[in-house]
């Protein structure tokens, strides 16, 4: 589960997890708009020292204009992955992100989840973050990874 695109330093990150081992990634991703109001993200701007980010925040793209950014950072994550070699595919989330998460790990027999984020201080204190909530709904480990840097 992403928020975001991966850069080239995510996608060598989760594919050298498992050393030489097959993996095959199914990778979901809510557009950035739909995961947390504008006052959470701009406190963990703040929090960050990201003033200017903070600003920033009402230009965020949300509900439909999200879902195009959405799109072409699922589009390059895909390409990323694949051009690492690994096997890849995804779908945006549009509704109820932790029960399709549930479903694909289901369906698929998945073996762990892994949340790839920016840090988000105020979910994660109240452990309210995508990891967190998931820990608790899909019955496989759920590991927490910190985006490398920025997209």
């Amino acid at each position: 589960m992403i928020e975001k695109a991966l850069t080239s330093a995510d996608v060598e990150f989760v594919t050298t997890l498992h050393g030489d081992e097959q993996v095959a990634f199914h990778v979901l991703l809510q557009p950035r708009g739909d995961q947390a109001d504008r006052l959470l993200r701009a406190i963990d701007d703040v929090a960050l020292g990201e003033l200017d980010d903070a600003v920033r925040e009402g230009e965020t793209p949300e509900g439909r204009e999200a879902q195009s950014v959405g799109e072409r950072a699922l589009e390059v994550s895909l390409a990323a992955l694949r051009a690492s070699g690994a096997r890849a595919e995804g779908r945006l989330i549009e509704n109820h992100p932790l029960e399709e998460l549930k479903a694909l790990v289901m369906e698929i027999a998945a073996d762990e989840v892994i949340v790839l984020t920016d840090p988000h201080y105020v979910e994660e204190f109240f452990h309210r973050d995508w990891a967190s909530r998931a820990r608790h709904k899909v019955g496989v480990p759920v590991l927490k990874l910190f985006s490398h840097s920025k997209a």
